[in-house]
């Protein structure tokens, strides 16, 4: 492949719209203000088109998540009785157990469809290819579920292990957005961040490329399945859980944490 000059490959790069880099400093002045739930639906009015496609190309061009994508299966919504009967030691059980110690919504896909619809209809997400919004919402769908198989919890690092993990797995914007957010926020507001965050990120990524693709996989239909054969079965055995290493609690993560209590308690005392 021939090489450009400098002056041409300067001027062949796609540059950020200047708009757009206004609200992802938002997001990265304050995460919980303006989360990247909003930024991702932001983002595609002034997208380049090659990295679009890309992303596309991703996901198509996998011999696994592709086949599965086209099929665009999505599971019916959850509820808790769908997994009241499961055995213990089953995928199923654990996902009862997380849902319940961490007092989660059941609908939470279905909330996200909600918005979702709602920037459809300003045209927004004129230019989302029809396959990356497969993929937020079913990712929305899966996401307790891969909480559940990779043994990652809800707490704030765990939960950024948990899309450098999918994001190993696939390139995709809405991960890199949240991690490209929370280094953007401990580089330039909150240092203390950075060591607890580069550990999260570097466990979720390692994780996920050693393991076989979860993205797309019918799970919903495999709660009587014991947990510890699907995690063999997927590469997602290890020797001990992901803990990190907070001498020193930023800012950031001290508030979801707080949050997260907050949430805890309102769902005990409904």
């Amino acid at each position: 492949m021939p090489v450009l000059p400098a002056r041409k490959r300067r001027a062949a790069m796609h540059k950020v719209d200047r708009v757009f880099g206004e609200k992802f400093l938002t997001a990265i002045d304050d995460f919980y203000r303006y989360g990247v739930h909003l930024l991702f639906n932001e983002w595609w009015e002034q997208a380049p088109q090659d990295a679009i496609d890309k992303y596309v190309a991703a996901i198509v061009d996998h011999p696994e998540q592709g086949p599965l994508a086209a099929a665009g299966w999505m599971a019916p919504d959850f509820s808790l009785a769908m997994v009241a009967d499961c055995a213990p030691g089953t995928l199923g059980a654990a996902w009862h157990e997380h849902m319940m110690v961490n007092g989660l919504a059941e609908k939470l896909a279905a909330g996200y469809a909600g918005l979702i619809a709602d920037f459809e209809a300003s045209g927004k997400l004129n230019r989302l290819p029809p396959v990356l919004k497969y993929k937020v919402l079913r990712g929305y769908q899966t996401h307790d579920l891969h909480h559940v198989l990779t043994g990652y919890t809800t707490q704030p690092l765990n939960e950024l292990a948990l899309q450098a993990f999918g994001l190993a797995q696939s390139d995709y914007p809405y991960a890199a957005m949240t991690l490209s957010v929370i280094m953007g926020h401990a580089t330039l507001v909150d240092p203390w961040l950075i060591q607890p965050a580069m550990d999260a990120i570097t466990d979720g990524w390692a994780l996920g490329r050693r393991a076989r693709s979860i993205q797309f996989v019918d799970f919903e239909n495999q709660i009587h399945r014991p947990l510890a054969d699907i995690r063999a079965e997927y590469g997602l055995t290890r020797d001990a859980p992901f803990v990190p290493l907070m001498p020193r609690v930023s800012e950031l993560v001290a508030g979801e944490l707080e949050v997260q209590e907050r949430m805890r308690a309102a769902a005990s005392a409904a």
